[in-house]
């Protein structure tokens, strides 16, 4: 299942990092063991962030995508589902409708 993930990084310790020419290969290095279908840096609440598409099997792969962020950069990790069109064909929204109206 695809799973949007929001990435936020306080100023510190990225400002720090940096500075001492290491943010660039810590992040390299997540993304290379995350490998998300894409990624997107952004300003996230007024700090550095991102915006990830990543496939997980099920809950127990959030913790490997999500620790490198937390213990490098202090982030705050945000998962959500996300469904493609396809997806959505699939929850039989006509019989929902139905059922619930």
């Amino acid at each position: 299942m695809k799973m949007l993930v929001k990435i936020i990084c306080p100023i510190e310790p990225f400002n720090s990092m940096v500075k001492d020419g290491s943010a660039g290969e810590v992040l390299g290095r997540i993304i290379e063991e995350t490998k998300p279908e894409s990624i997107h840096f952004t300003e996230v609440e007024g700090c550095r962030g991102a915006i990830m598409v990543v496939e997980v099997g099920g809950a127990g792969d959030i913790p490997a995508i999500a620790e490198p962020w937390f213990l490098n950069f202090e982030a705050i990790c945000e998962f959500r589902i996300a469904m493609t069109p396809d997806d959505l064909m699939k929850a039989d929204l006509e019989n929902l409708g139905k059922k619930w109206s």
